[in-house]
């Protein structure tokens, strides 16, 4: 019940974003479309930005299942970037918006949880400290994101297909690399 309820709330603050800037939509203009009450939002989100930020949360996290792995990161990163595409207007309302900082918190996540299992994978039999192979995850993690927000600053014109092939061409083999030259003597 709770996340039906959860998932109606954010169904009808998504479809409002497909018309209303941000910062113009009331818990009331959400509760209204939703058919709830204030009190009924206020038990799930502390506000309008708990809410934007479970959708984030929940939506990109779903959106890669899986694809976590050395062999299946691509179809991880794709599987972002389609869901960004589908969400389009909300994802530029956001961008747009105050809110911003919710929609970058949830791919620097997303990308950070997929980016650590490959290091992960990849190190299992090399001698890199934690310290040296989390620097590693963030710089990718950063270089990821960078892509993705540079993608919807410039309204996500680019195919997301091409993005994931030039990303490939660029890094392949290159993570394996720097976790080589991080090996302890």
């Amino acid at each position: 019940m709770h996340q039906t309820t959860k998932e109606s709330l954010a169904e009808s603050l998504k479809k409002l974003m497909n018309t209303t800037p941000l910062a113009k939509i009331t818990i009331n203009d959400i509760v209204s479309d939703c058919g709830v009450n204030r009190r009924t939002f206020y038990y799930h989100f502390q506000d309008i930005y708990a809410l934007l930020e479970w959708i984030f949360r929940t939506e990109v996290t779903n959106a890669m299942e899986e694809n976590t792995t050395y062999q299946t990161w691509q179809q991880g990163f794709l599987k972002i970037l389609i869901y960004l595409d589908q969400n389009r207007k909300m994802v530029l309302n956001t961008y747009n918006s105050i809110g911003r900082e919710h929609l970058e918190t949830h791919l620097y996540s997303a990308v950070y949880n997929l980016v650590v299992n490959v290091v992960d994978e990849i190190a299992v039999d090399m001698k890199v400290s934690q310290e040296k192979k989390e620097f590693v995850v963030n710089f990718y993690k950063f270089a990821f994101v960078g892509l993705l927000l540079e993608w919807i600053r410039t309204n996500m014109i680019n195919d997301s297909d091409q993005i994931i092939d030039n990303l490939a061409n660029i890094i392949s083999g290159d993570i394996h690399r720097a976790l080589l030259k991080c090996e302890m003597q």
